[in-house]
């Protein structure tokens, strides 16, 4: 082959993997398909520090994280290091894996570096090509595609791997199931290459992908001392606070954008994508969910902890309860200028018992208190699993009011109302982390009866019952302070 080991600088096998990419390796796609891979000066930055050697002349990483947003050349890039690493590393049977989360995904890679030995005859003329692998017979190399599937990959031996995607991986087994296979090969690297995504995992914990990065992070910023886990990522260097529609923006966490990426692309999906599916697709970011109902900073906004909700004053209560598995809480509204605050709430910790319940008669002594405590115009409640105790409240004098949280004709217009409250900071709160967490996880249901807030699914752990008891106190405050010649309640 044309690139030789022998080309290679003293203290990086990055300029032979450059080397090797940029005569051997063709552009599939777009206008430059068939032409030569051009690494950029930032590209080849990247594999000089990625193919970082030790002083005993073995390579540095053995694991690595890359972050960068969609078509900055990722693909092309992992394609043909995959290449590399069948063909011109001194692996002796070396086996190189593309990885993903489902098996068209991992394909993506797989698929791009077949088409190169394709449109490249010193490739063709060296390698064997079958449907899910490529085989280099001269060093019983072989590349293969898996997906996330790990209970089948038990006793692999891989040399390099390329996880495309990592964010979706749905848990660590394909990743763990390689890094532990690798531990017999010298310098074996298993390289994430990746966009941000959605933080937590389908458990509600940190995902693969996300603690990844802030173990990234934690090595960046010496906290860690790594040396053998790589990490590279652009994004926005004011993060959360960045504006994502801004062009400076654009450019700090996309290196090819004025280059292969176009600014017309980036204007027109900012008039056209939700924000958080913007953050995590064109500027790396990292989001709560990508169907967040509230943009990202628009709840801070509206903080005001130093409020005090005084005894006497007159509020309504959101109340919405559950059996055992979401959690069950009470928010309170002021009616005068409205201010939401948790009043009490109750949810499983991982630390309780699996037959954990919620306390109902904690739940409907604190229902009491809180009407002692304040003027109650209403106890909005919804009545699934807590009639009965609805009904008990009711016969005893408190303001109990049946509020149907399944129900789009109240939750449409509750949600607007609560939306455009927060939007234009008619609204306030009191910082709760666990109100503020479970406004976080809403995502915006839209269909023919209107955009409402639910669940990431049906059955995610991550819990919305706080924001809906929002919504609900929300509406029902703003409501009667409309209607000042209703009479409020007060148990005294």
């Amino acid at each position: 082959m044309s690139a030789s080991r022998a080309a290679k600088p003293p203290e990086t096998d990055g300029g032979w993997v450059a080397d090797f990419i940029q005569s051997l390796c063709r552009n599939t796609k777009g206008r430059d398909a068939g032409e030569y891979l051009t690494l950029r000066p930032w590209q080849l930055e990247l594999l000089d520090d990625l193919f970082a050697l030790r002083p005993d002349g073995l390579r540095k990483h053995r694991r690595g994280l890359i972050g960068l947003p969609r078509k900055n050349g990722k693909s092309a890039l992992g394609a043909g290091i995959a290449l590399w690493g069948l063909i011109s590393d001194d692996e002796p049977g070396a086996e190189i894996y593309s990885c993903a989360g489902d098996r068209d995904q991992a394909r993506i890679v797989f698929g791009m570096a077949k088409r190169m030995v394709e449109l490249e005859p010193e490739l063709a003329a060296a390698v064997k090509v079958y449907r899910d692998a490529i085989e280099f017979q001269p060093n019983g190399a072989v590349y293969r595609v898996l997906s996330a599937e790990a209970y089948t990959k038990e006793g692999l031996n891989p040399s390099l791997v390329l996880f495309d995607e990592v964010h979706v991986q749905p848990n660590d087994d394909l990743w763990n199931v390689m890094t532990l296979g690798s531990g017999t090969r010298r310098q074996p690297l298993i390289l994430g290459i990746t966009t941000a995504g959605v933080r937590s995992d389908t458990t509600g914990g940190d995902s693969l992908c996300y603690r990844l990065y802030q173990y990234g992070k934690q090595i960046a910023a010496g906290e860690v001392d790594d040396p053998s886990f790589f990490f590279r990522w652009w994004e926005p260097a004011a993060g959360a606070e960045a504006d994502w529609r801004d062009h400076e923006v654009w450019s700090e966490a996309n290196p090819a954008l004025g280059d292969f990426l176009f600014a017309e692309d980036f204007e027109t999906s900012a008039r056209t994508t939700p924000e958080n599916e913007f953050r995590t697709k064109r500027l790396n970011q990292w989001v709560s969910s990508t169907q967040a109902w509230l943009p990202q900073g628009a709840w801070d906004e509206c903080l005001d902890a130093g409020r005090v909700v005084a005894d006497g004053e007159e509020i309504t209560v959101g109340f919405d309860g559950s059996y055992s598995g979401d959690s069950t809480a009470l928010v309170g509204c002021t009616t005068n200028d409205p201010h939401l605050f948790v009043i009490e709430a109750w949810e499983r910790k991982d630390s309780d018992d699996l037959n954990w319940r919620v306390p109902i008669a904690e739940v409907e002594d604190a229902i009491r208190n809180a009407c002692a405590r304040w003027k109650v115009r209403e106890v909005d409640c919804d009545p699934f699993r807590w009639s009965r105790t609805m009904q008990a409240l009711e016969e005893e004098g408190w303001p109990i009011v049946e509020w149907n949280t399944s129900s789009p004709a109240r939750m449409v217009p509750a949600c607007a109302k609560f939306y455009d409250a927060v939007m234009e900071q008619r609204v306030t709160h009191d910082g709760d982390p666990r109100l503020a967490r479970h406004i976080d996880h809403c995502v915006l249901k839209t269909d023919g009866k209107g955009p409402r807030i639910v669940k990431e699914h049906k059955y995610s752990p991550r819990k919305i019952d706080l924001a809906v008891c929002a919504v609900v106190a929300h509406d029902r405050a703003v409501e009667i302070a409309e209607s000042p010649g209703d009479v409020w309640f007060a148990f005294t």
